[in-house]
């Protein structure tokens, strides 16, 4: 390489690589399920905004959840096929690939982790995987503590509020004593209901037993996107 020139990639070769990858997101197309999750999603955050103004008004109740706040990340979070099609969609029109590498490897790493916790080891989080709430790693979706995929994250993290102090929402697993507590706003559950039991109807509509249907998020995440377990981890 001579003096001046650059080490990069040539301009055209770059330009052409992200045209091939913009063309690649723009071929996922918005599916009808896709669709009737993001109207669902809508209506139980509308209804969660209206409950929750209640309470601040009539109850002088105030949720302490907060952007950064990331510790109920660490709690089993459930999803059910029609929201894991959502995020898949998502995921696929959306993330680079690189994004979507490290999320692979992300949720490979939890699922070597819950395999042996079923069995009685876990095994230790690797550097640069997963990150840790307490003793467990959190959902493969959390990057610098904010949600890779906000926009489509499943209703349980949408209608999960507290108002009492967010660090009380330990890890599923961590059954370290407690000083606190958490303080669930249940309301908001109640006010969300009748959107979150459309998913039941469209998934029993398919002949699908609702109950069964329902995975950790992890899980589902592998099963949507194709991911099989690595035996690395």
């Amino acid at each position: 390489m001579t003096s001046g020139q650059s080490c990069c990639k040539h301009p055209t070769m770059v330009t052409t690589g992200m045209a091939l990858v913009n063309k690649h997101k723009a071929s996922v197309p918005i599916t009808p399920r896709e669709r009737m999750v993001r109207g669902l999603y809508d209506r139980i955050d509308e209804a969660t905004g209206r409950e929750l103004g209640r309470l601040r008004r009539e109850e002088g109740i105030v949720a302490s959840c907060e952007r950064g706040c990331c510790s109920c990340c660490g709690q089993h979070i459930q999803m059910n096929p029609t929201e894991a099609h959502a995020l898949g969609q998502y995921i696929r029109r959306t993330f680079s690939v690189q994004q979507i590498s490290d999320l692979k490897r992300r949720t490979q790493q939890w699922l070597a982790w819950d395999g042996a916790r079923r069995q009685g080891d876990p095994p230790a989080v690797q550097d640069g995987g997963l990150e840790l709430s307490g003793d467990e790693p959190c959902c493969p979706l959390l990057v610098d503590r904010t949600c890779s995929s906000y926009p489509v994250r499943p209703v349980i993290c949408r209608t999960h509020y507290v108002s009492s102090d967010p660090s009380a929402c330990r890890p599923s697993h961590d059954h370290r004593p407690v000083e606190q507590t958490p303080v669930v706003l249940t309301s908001i559950l109640h006010a969300t209901q009748p959107s979150s039991q459309l998913f039941r109807a469209e998934i029993e509509a398919a002949g699908l037993d609702f109950s069964r249907s329902i995975m950790l998020l992890p899980h589902w995440l592998a099963v949507e996107m194709g991911w099989e377990p690595d035996p690395e981890f």
